[in-house]
């Protein structure tokens, strides 16, 4: 196998990687800004996230619809984006 077939098997990969896309289809990276879309509990906690909160710098997992956030001074807070909408 030779470099270019490398690089060629490479490309492939990257193509295929779905884009992490919030409630409106919109892309988010990481250190993105998004807010919530609706109330939240936080699993093992009896904090509740509100409809409307900012959440800023999320970090991307390694599932699309998951990103990584922290509120309320919690680290490792998992949220679906399926119930986040990007900020502009």
């Amino acid at each position: 196998m030779n470099h270019d077939e490398i690089k060629d098997e490479e490309d492939v990969d990257q193509e295929d990687i779905e884009a992490c896309v919030d409630c409106e289809g919109k892309s988010l990276a990481s250190g993105d800004e998004v807010s919530v879309i609706k109330d939240l509990k936080v699993g093992g906690t009896k904090l509740t996230i509100k409809k409307g909160t900012v959440i800023k710098s999320i970090k991307l997992t390694g599932d699309v619809e998951e990103v990584e956030c922290r509120y309320d001074n919690m680290k490792g807070i998992i949220l679906r984006t399926e119930f986040l909408r990007k900020r502009n």
